[in-house]
């Protein structure tokens, strides 16, 4: 791909879509394949909308969610195919989606050059041989999917009876992708499944075909290189290649954040920089002698590293891809401000326009019990605070994607549902607490929200497809560093200034983004040891202390990369006033 960066997956609906809207141009992006439900939903929308024949496929059919994920990955594939047929054949004319496609690339691409190169020709037979060598070099953007590995509820029968490990809800998902007819890479998140690893296994399309290729590829996203590590050897014993790992930031993105036990950014890098090539060489031979095995044609995978998480400007993106000799950045959070790739409702869209930094802060609000990035001015925060004045917590759990919990029930319920709550509160009154303890439980408890309706539901707003009845509070999870850009952007304008064309945030403060990783870091610490003064053991002094002191080596290597390289826009004082507060803090 002649582009550097991707969109990551954006919650549950906001890039739902966003191949129709940008891969024809040539840009990556990712659709989560949690909820088929609003896969059918949005198969239903488009179908209607390009005039193409739509049958449902009803939650009660055989494998139904399997089914829905395949026809609608299935239909996406189809029309972006179409839409890229149609942009191939256009005139090199200005405005027209062919010029539009190679005035996005940026200036060091190949396909822009020779772009620009054919421009100069007068019109004529060597013109036009030009402009056909340029169709030829064209490709869309790939249509990867992503699967929260460890989001696996467990399904049953309307008598109670167990559907069986395969379906699962990951392990589900993933046959939808699988058997679909796209070429593009399922990105796995949120920790190892074995489970659902070991089934990858049982699909041809990961394994090599006769030619050696790959129809499907693996992406992980970590968060660190042991893990990342431990988990493709897992797979690569299996005869499936990881073909890219896709390193995001614990603290400084969106959606869910996994904290590192004071890992930073930087460091966790050039770990991968530095041992990139020896895993590599151990993965390979793992995972021909597993081909060799099954009597599969081997043949030597390329492996690709990529970035996401805070990245915000120019001279920090082109800083990453060449100091760490990475293949890609990912820009997630900036794209919610761009109407023409995601899917925000207007309403929320003016509301993330106009925000400021204390309006995104770290939260317990996904029923997960995972740390999420939540925006404090959403509709689905304002309408939790109004059903707790109405005595009414939580959420009616109609989806019951994120059922997880049996402290009550035999079956698991969602931490976020009515249902779960009234029970926790009961449990609560009847230990009779202290009344700071009472509330401080009871804010933990109340805290959550239904993340399976709020993350859909924006889109069902945007394109006017929204049921009776059915609750419209929207959920939105941007990382921090949505706050420094501050209105509505065009799809040319994001493109231009991840590539350095234009500079969106010129007038705006904004700390360096490993500073403000850093500083999320400190925060997190703080946090953490102030939860548990009450009660902290000797184990878990062990932990805090081991966190600082990671977070005081990250410090180290920011100090010696800045003297090796000074960083553009990177604040060594603001490190010194970091590593001033991080010693501060006593443990």
């Amino acid at each position: 791909m002649s582009h550097t960066f991707h969109i990551p997956v954006l919650g549950l609906g906001y890039s739902i879509d966003t191949p129709l809207k940008v891969a024809r141009y040539g840009i990556s992006s990712v659709i989560s394949i949690v909820d088929d439900e609003l896969t059918e939903r949005m198969r239903a929308y488009h179908s209607a909308e390009n005039q193409l024949p739509y049958t449902i496929i009803p939650k009660t059919a055989p494998d139904a969610r399997a089914k829905r994920i395949t026809a609608y990955l299935n239909l996406v594939n189809d029309l972006v195919e179409k839409q890229f047929r149609e942009l191939k054949i256009q005139s090199f004319k200005p405005g027209s989606d062919i010029c539009r496609y190679f005035e996005l690339q940026p200036e060091t691409s190949q396909l822009k050059q020779g772009y620009d190169l054919m421009l100069e020709y007068p019109d004529g037979s060597q013109k036009y041989f030009f402009q056909n060598l340029l169709r030829e070099l064209m490709h869309p953007g790939a249509i990867d999917v992503n699967i929260m590995a460890k989001v696996d509820k467990m399904n049953f029968f309307p008598d109670g009876s167990y559907l069986g490990d395969e379906n699962t809800d990951a392990l589900a998902g993933l046959r939808g992708f699988a058997y679909s007819n796209l070429r593009s890479s399922v990105t796995l998140s949120a920790g190892m499944n074995p489970k659902l690893y070991s089934y990858l296994e049982t699909f041809a399309d990961f394994q090599p075909d006769e030619r050696g290729e790959l129809k499907k590829k693996i992406i992980l996203k970590v968060s660190d290189f042991r893990s990342a590590f431990i988990q493709a050897k897992f797979l690569a014993k299996k005869g499936l290649w990881v073909s890219e790992f896709r390193v995001e930031s614990g603290l400084n993105c969106g959606g869910h954040a996994f904290a590192t036990e004071g890992y930073l950014l930087g460091p966790i890098l050039e770990e991968f920089k530095q041992k990139r090539e020896e895993m590599n060489r151990e993965l390979t031979g793992l995972y021909e002698l597993a081909l060799l095995e099954k009597g599969l044609t081997t043949r030597r995978q390329p492996q690709r590293l990529s970035v996401q998480g805070g990245i915000g400007t120019a001279a920090e993106n082109e800083f990453l891809l060449h100091y760490y000799a990475l293949n890609s950045t990912g820009w997630g959070s900036p794209f919610l401000l761009v109407p023409e790739a995601t899917n925000v409702d207007d309403a929320t869209l003016l509301q993330l326009a106009g925000a400021v930094e204390t309006d995104y802060h770290l939260s317990g609000a996904s029923p997960l019990g995972i740390l999420f990035n939540n925006f404090k001015n959403s509709s689905i925060e304002k309408q939790r605070l109004e059903r707790l004045e109405k005595g009414r917590p939580g959420s009616p759990c109609t989806k019951k994607y994120l059922c997880t919990n049996t402290e009550f029930t035999e079956h698991p319920i969602c931490t976020a549902s009515r249902e779960y709550q009234v029970l926790k509160i009961s449990q609560l009154q009847a230990l009779s607490p202290a009344p700071a303890d009472y509330k401080k439980q009871f804010d933990k408890i109340t805290e959550k929200i239904c993340l399976c309706e709020g993350l859909c539901s924006s889109t069902y707003l945007k394109y006017r497809i929204e049921k009776p009845k059915e609750n419209n509070a929207v959920a939105i999870c941007p990382g921090p560093n949505l706050a420094y850009f501050n209105r509505i952007y065009g799809l040319e304008e994001m493109v231009q200034h991840i590539y350095g064309k234009v500079n969106l945030l010129d007038d705006v403060k904004r700390p360096h983004m490993f500073i403000k990783e850093l500083e999320l870091y400190i925060d997190y610490l703080q946090k953490d040891l102030q939860a548990h003064l009450k009660d902290l053991t000797e184990k878990k002094q062990k932990q805090l202390y081991k966190f600082k002191e990671q977070l005081l080596s990250g410090i180290a290597y920011y100090k010696q990369l800045w003297n090796e390289w000074p960083l553009p826009q990177f604040g060594i004082l603001e490190l010194a006033i970091a590593e001033t507060k991080l010693n501060n803090i006593f443990i």
